[in-house]
């Protein structure tokens, strides 16, 4: 059997369902970290469920139709990645992911991805991959930027989950696109000098920053601290929502949001781009984007849009935001 080298001693292998006390261990480790986002988790509560779920890909794969590999990370089994749909026909399939806590932020899941990518262009000449992913789902769509993935629309109110219908996002990248020529910045390795594309690069991971600290989705924990990271420190945030803004500095912006999003208060919750307009001139830049939100509000489902501007500053340390001023629809 093979196992494909991802670095960081991990290892991508085929996931069979002799497998499958593994798989169920790792999914009940996994499931408040996926639960929301993977729905075959929810399928696999017992040693039964969970090979079945694996035989069905089993039997998907001999008919060349779906496919599922695992993560493992110093031989335990982290997450994986998986052909949820591969028409040979049409030439179009569609990956996902899924991780558990502890294989997270190590970029395991994009290397993956990439390696499926690969195979099925170059192998097996398809033509589409496509990525469909839950709006709210911020971590999925970020991994569909760093793979070069495009936003092609989104499907409002597609998915029924737990009594709460979801607008769902379809990204994608064609063969002719692929490999992107520049898979983008990452958490460990950002970029602040160099031509435009790098600064544009830098820039928007620093958005990226900003809107994923308040994402507390799947049990995971906001970590507003990332605010001051990507501002300076005189920066200043302006809600220009009601009659009048109101004007905040960074310690007056963070103290309430830090305390709804761990208090209960403000559950599931996580805002996303839809789309933006970044220009840069020499030392200085803004940003005028559209944004979507989702979450629950005091226990009631909400989902929300608005208009953020953004000016950004380039420092000693390299780009920071200075200002940002936003307006909800």
């Amino acid at each position: 059997m093979f196992a494909l080298p991802l670095g960081d001693d991990a290892r991508l292998r085929p996931l069979e369902p002799w497998q499958a006390r593994e798989f169920l261990d790792h999914i009940d480790r996994a499931r408040p970290f996926v639960d929301p986002w993977i729905p075959w988790a929810t399928f696999s509560t017992d040693l039964a469920s969970a090979t079945a779920v694996l035989q069905r890909y089993a039997d998907h794969q001999a008919a060349d139709t779906r496919r599922i590999y695992g993560i493992w990370l110093d031989g335990t089994l982290v997450g994986g990645v998986m052909f949820t749909k591969f028409d040979t026909a049409s030439g179009v399939c569609e990956i996902g992911c899924w991780l558990e806590a502890d294989g997270a932020g190590r970029g395991l899941v994009t290397r993956a991805c990439r390696a499926l990518i690969d195979w099925a262009f170059g192998e097996r000449g398809m033509s589409r991959v496509e990525w469909v992913v839950a709006a709210g789902n911020t971590r999925s769509i970020e991994a569909a930027r760093r793979l070069g993935m495009t936003r092609d629309g989104v499907l409002r109110q597609h998915t029924l989950y737990r009594g709460v219908r979801h607008d769902t996002e379809i990204w994608s990248i064609l063969s002719t696109e692929w490999p992107p020529a520049d898979h983008g910045p990452t958490a460990d390795s950002p970029r602040t000098e160099g031509p435009a594309s790098d600064v544009k690069a830098e820039l928007d991971r620093l958005a990226g920053a900003f809107l994923g600290a308040f994402t507390n989705t799947g049990g995971s924990r906001p970590n507003l601290d990332v605010v001051r990271e990507v501002f300076i420190p005189q920066g200043t945030i302006i809600s220009n929502v009601g009659a009048e803004p109101v004007i905040y500095d960074l310690d007056a912006f963070i103290e309430p949001r830090q305390r709804m999003l761990t208090d209960g208060t403000l559950t599931e919750f996580s805002e996303w781009e839809v789309t933006e307009r970044t220009e840069i001139f020499g030392s200085i830049a803004h940003r005028f984007s559209e944004y979507h939100k989702s979450g629950f509000l005091d226990g009631a489902w909400f989902e929300g849009s608005g208009h953020k501007t953004t000016q950004f500053v380039r420092t000693p340390a390299g780009w920071r935001m200075s200002s940002m001023a936003w307006d909800d629809v």
